[in-house]
Formats: structure tokens, sequence, C-alpha cells
């Protein structure tokens, strides 16, 4: 390794030219990945309702679906209305009761049963139902979602996913570049209070910040990335490769007091750093890389980009870094002032001195922390994560006159009689909590001709082999009674046609509770099982992997339970992947003590002196990297309104705080209650005891 710092230091200079000409592929790569803001579609594809979205735009030449709500509108300013909205690209169809009946005929007069769905009791707003022929988050029909909601002014509202996902999309283009801002100058005030120079936090910041641009860059390979890694990105980046920076330096200041020419003390200081470095690196990648065994595909998307990062990081670290601190190693020295330093002497003596009752109280601690992180309350309707003012959230307000809380979409086989189906929908139609279920069989009748119907309206609702129809809840998506009741109409959907299948928002969220809460145990027994290994691997035990492990998951339980003490709901997504980014990311602050615990232990010490020792001497550096963390994350956590965001980074900067604490307060008393056992089963600490 001495080599390869000789090697970094000999070409800083090309290093640093090579770092700023790649900034410019970067860029490009950047401007041509597309993001994705559709949560949903990240479900499995062999799901039934992913399955029979393809059915509709396939054969229907359907994607999207909206609801448009019109209020105080008389009926020729409403078919106005609508002739506006079908001449808007990406728009395929505006289904309205014009679209069934002559719009001669007085609204009283329609059946009950098609009233009731295009009016409100009141019958002062009326709905109408809008078909794009683009995807739900395709950019045409974003564009789309842009244009009606321009033509419809204060009387209209455009509810449904694409709405949210536009919405999405608008809040974190606006606020993303904020992201970044706020975690940097956090960050950096950290470092400045916890380093000896003003210069250096800069330098750190400059070179994580070009190692996100090439990670963001090379995200082009992968064709798009969701908008939660997008705005996560940076953050996470900056908070879990910081430290190798912070190491790095540090390293050199101590060689730089025992080598005359600071080009040698960098390439000690990169031949003593770049093992330690690594390693660290790997359990965070590992945190990250069960992620990616979600059938839950957002998992995939964050997993792949954030290991990348880390990768990107380290090697940033260990090149262009040194290159930074070299070239301007003269301005450092100007620029250095006294460090904040603490009495980690005192607070050891003060630990150690009480470990008995600190084990007794990692104990009790786990009694709340278990009942909270198995009770906090989750989250899955996708707009309850945006600011009310939002335009999808009042829209969704306003279809509350309609008594109508969710719009699902029924597909069956045309071969299916128009006496069957009438008698499906008539038995759906019966379900608690179905306000109508509307297809052309059950508007076409004795008193209703096939005539008489549009061959518009028929297109609409019919294919070559499938039939369409709609379905209207009062429940709200994503609770258990709307839930309850999908598995009732699905039942009853199969007992007509086997291969029907219940589609849209309604089903896919409910599908989403399924996959995540499957996911949530695959990711975390992943995690844990990687970590355990490494950690294995790293300190040559087996009793070590478990205590490490255990005080990192306390921890996480304390963060996670504390929501359901705090009465905070979180996102179904922070449920998943919180944990794991914790457990990855400050399990370090547990490895960096227990290798200097051990190593004291071999070289002779007792346990009391080994882990007074180890205490003492990793404190700072625990406390700098949680700190700088923390500064990263929690910031945005405090600004962004996108809940989804913020939920995820402030439970990240109070998990790497409370990580922080527990590791201090509680790893100590682990090494002096199981000292014995750790030396009987850790390789070269058989003679401590």
């Amino acid at each position: 390794m001495k080599r390869f710092g000789e090697w970094i230091v000999r070409l800083r200079i090309p290093i640093i030219l090579l770092s700023l000409v790649m900034l410019f592929p970067a860029t490009v790569g950047i401007i041509k990945t597309r993001i994705n803001y559709d949560i949903l579609s990240y479900l499995p594809a062999e799901l039934e309702t992913m399955e029979g979205q393809d059915i509709l735009l396939d054969e229907f030449g359907k994607g999207a679906y909206a609801i448009f709500v019109c209020e105080g509108m008389e009926g020729k300013d409403a078919a106005a209305m609508k002739a506006k909205v079908e001449q808007v690209p990406a728009v395929d169809t505006v289904l309205w009761y014009d679209s069934l009946f002559d719009l001669s005929m007085p609204p009283e007069m329609l059946p009950s049963e098609v009233y009731d769905v295009f009016y409100s009791e009141n019958g002062e707003g009326t709905l109408m139902f809008i078909f794009f022929n683009t995807t739900t988050s395709a950019d045409e029909t974003l564009e789309a979602v842009d244009e009606i909601r321009a033509i419809a002014g204060e009387q209209c509202f455009l509810s449904g996913m694409s709405g949210i996902v536009e919405d999405t999309k608008q809040l974190i283009e606006k606020e993303m570049p904020w992201y970044v801002v706020i975690a940097a100058v956090l960050t950096a005030i950290v470092l400045s209070l916890t380093l000896d120079s003003f210069l250096v936090p800069m330098l750190i910041l400059l070179n994580i910040g070009m190692s996100i641009l090439y990670n963001l860059g090379s995200n082009v390979l992968r064709g798009e990335v969701s908008f939660l890694t997008m705005a996560l990105v940076a953050v996470l980046q900056l908070g879990v490769t910081m430290d190798y920076s912070i190491f790095l330096y540090s390293s050199f200041k101590e060689h730089k007091e025992q080598c005359a020419d600071p080009k040698d003390a960098m390439a000690e200081a990169i031949a003593a750093t770049i093992v330690s470095i690594t390693g660290s690196s790997l359990t965070t990648i590992a945190g990250f890389i069960a992620l990616c065994f979600m059938s839950f595909t957002l998992g995939l998307d964050l997993g792949i980009v954030m290991a990348k990062g880390v990768v990107f990081g380290v090697v940033s670290c260990v090149t262009v870094l040194p290159a930074f601190l070299l070239t301007a190693d003269k301005l450092i020295v100007k620029t250095s002032h006294p460090s904040l330093e603490l009495n980690t002497e005192s607070l050891s003596a003060f630990i150690l001195r009480h470990y008995k009752l600190l084990a007794v109280l990692m104990v009790i601690l786990w009694i709340p922390a278990y009942i909270g992180n198995s009770n906090y309350p989750v989250y899955y309707k996708l707009d309850t994560s945006l600011p009310a003012e939002m335009d999808s959230v009042k829209a969704n307000e306003a279809m509350e006159q309609f008594d109508m809380s969710s719009i699902s979409m029924i597909l069956v086989s045309s071969d299916l009689s128009s006496k069957e189906t009438r008698q499906m929908a008539h038995t759906i139609q019966n379900v608690e909590g179905v306000n109508f279920c509307l297809g052309l069989d059950s508007v076409v009748g004795p008193m209703i001709p096939s005539e008489l119907i549009p061959d518009e309206a028929k297109e609409l609702l019919e294919s070559e082999h499938w039939k369409l129809m709609l379905v209207s809840s009062s429940y709200a998506i994503a609770t258990d009674e709307v839930n309850e009741q999908c598995d009732r109409i699905s039942s009853i959907i199969k007992s007509y046609d086997p291969n029907g299948m219940l589609i849209g928002e309604t089903a896919c969220t409910k599908d989403l509770i399924q996959v995540t809460d499957h996911d949530f145990q695959v990711v975390s027994a992943v995690s844990i099982g990687a970590i355990f290994v490494l950690i294995l691997l790293v300190l040559k035990s087996i009793s070590l992997p478990f205590l490490l492990v255990l005080v990192i998951e306390l921890a996480i339980f304390i963060n996670m339970g504390a929501s359901f003490y705090l009465n905070q709901t979180l996102p179904f997504i922070a449920s998943v992947c919180v944990g794991t980014i914790q457990l990855g990311a400050t399990v370090d602050y547990a490895i960096l003590m227990t290798t200097r615990y051990k190593t004291e232990r071999i070289e002779g010490h007792n346990k009391e002196e080994a882990a007074s020792i180890a205490l003492s001497t990793s404190i700072h550096s625990i406390m700098t990297s949680a700190l700088g963390f923390f500064a990263a994350t929690a910031g945005v956590g405090f600004y962004s309104s996108a809940d989804m965001v913020g939920s995820i980074c402030m439970l990240l900067g109070r998990g790497a705080l409370i990580s922080m604490v527990i590791v201090i307060l509680m790893l100590p008393s682990m090494y002096m209650v199981f000292d014995k056992l750790i030396c009987k089963t850790t390789l070269g600490m058989g003679h401590c005891d």
C-alpha cells in the first residue's frame, strides 16, 4: 500500500486535473438520467395489478387515468370543459354522462345508477373520468396534467395518481437543490468545530461533492432513478462517506509529525488508512446491498445507487482528497485553529464506574424499544406525504362530496355474457362501501337499447378480449376496510371469470402493503446476516458480532420505537430502509471501539484498562462521525415538505445520535460483562483471560 500512496502523491496534479475533467461527462450523465416519480411503478411486474395495467394500455390504448371534479357548472359549461380537456395531448378519452347519453337528456332523467356516478348528491358537482394514452408517470402524462389544471381554473380539480406524481415532481425539483445546500452548510459547521482547520472542511466537502456528481452521472447507465433515490443520494453519500475523509486527514496529521516532508506523510497516511477505510465501507455497502433484495424494486434502485456512491466515495477519498490536501497544505496550516476537545478520560471513567448499572439499563431499554418498534404507525397513501396545499390533495378533498375516496377498475373477459356481467356488477354493488360498479352492460338494458350508446363509449369500455368496469369505494386508499373490500371484490370477479382482475391505485396500494411487509423481514435478515459475517471476519470472533449487532439493533429499535411514543406516522418506505441503513452506517462506531479494545487486551491490559483506553480514544471519532451524519440528514429532515424524504432524513439523523449514545454508554458494559466469553471466542485473545 505504501507504493500506492507514493503513486498518488507523485501524480497529484494529474489526478486533480482528471477529476475536474470527469465532472463534464458526469454532468451530461445527470442531465440525461430520467427521474421516475411514480412509486407504484416499482411493484413486481408479475403482480396481477401490474399485468392489468399492461392489458389496459395494450388492449384499450389507455395507461393512466384521473378523476376530474367540476363544481358549480351547468351542463353546457361542463360539456365545454370536457371538450377542452379532450384536446389536450396524451388525453385519450374523457368519460362523462354525455359519453353514454345525449346531452339534451336532463341529468335528473338518468338512471339512478348512472346519475350517482357523475353527479354529487346535491347536484352541484359533476365528475368526469379522464383516460390518458400514456402511463402514469410518462412525461407526456405529467405535461397533460399541468395543461388540464391550467384549463380547469379554480372550479375544477384533478385527482388521481398522475396528479400526485406531478405534485411530487414539482415539490422535489423545487426543494432538491436546498437539500444539498443545507446538508453541506451544516456539515461544514460540524467539521469546522471538530477539525483544526477552516480550509479542510471545504476540501472534504469539495471532494465528496465531486464523488456525488460522479455517482449521479453514472446513473445514466441505468436509464432512470427514482425521485426518492435522487433526493436522498447526495445527503446519504455525504453522511456515510465523510468518515473516510476524516480518517485520512487525521492520519495525515499524525504522520506529518513524524515525517519532514508532507509528501512522505501523505504516502504513509494513505497506506495506513486505505485498508481500514475499505473495511469500514464494507458494512455500509452491505446495508445498501441488502435493500436490493426487496421485491419492491425501489429498494434495488436506492441500494445500487447508494452502494455505488460509497465505492465512489472511497476511491475519491484515497486519490482526489490526498491530492487536494497536499496541494493546499500551506493554506491548511495558515487557516488552522484549535479544535473542539472533550475530556474523554473523565467521561470514560464515569461510564466504566457505572458499567453494571448501564448493563441493566440496556436490558430494561429493550422492553419499551421493542414495544415501540412493533407498534409505530405507518402510512401507504401516497398523497399523505405531500403538503395540504398541493393540487392533488385538494382534489381528493373535493371528491368527498361524491362519497368517493377511491376508484378501481375491473377487467373481465369479453366472452362473459351481458347477463353474467350485470349479475357480477350487481353483486359487487352490494359489497359494503361500494358506491357504484359501472360498465357497458350495467348501462345497456331493456330501458336503454345498445343502439343508443355512442360507439365512443363502447370502445372505451370494451375491447376485443376484455370488458372494462369502474368501481367506486367510500373507503380511503390503504385502509384495512378498503383492502378487505378489494379481497371481497376480487373473489366475486374470480367466481365469474377466473382470469378477471381488479386493478388501479387502490389494488396496487394493497399489493404495496403486502410486498413491503414481506420485504421488511427479508431486508432485516439479509442486512443483519451480512454485517454479522463481516464483523466476524474483521474481528475474528464468534461472540463479538452478536454483541455489536445487539447494541446497534437496540439503537435502531429505540429510534423507530420513538415514533410510536411521539405519535409520528411514518411513510412505509422509512420502516423498510431506515433500520438497514442505520445498521450499516453506524455499526462502524462499535467496530472502531471494539478493535481498539481487542488490541489493548491482546497487548496485556486487563479488561478495565482495555475498555477505558478503547472508550476514551474512540469517543471523539464516534462523536465527529455521528454529528456529521446528523448534520447531513437532520437539516434536510426539518426543511423538506415531502414527508417521504423528510421522515427518512430525520430518522437517520436521530438514529445516528442514538447509535452514538448507545455505543458510548452501553458497549463498554458489554466488554466488562462478557470479557471472558469474548476472550475464549476471539482469535488471538485466548491468553487474555
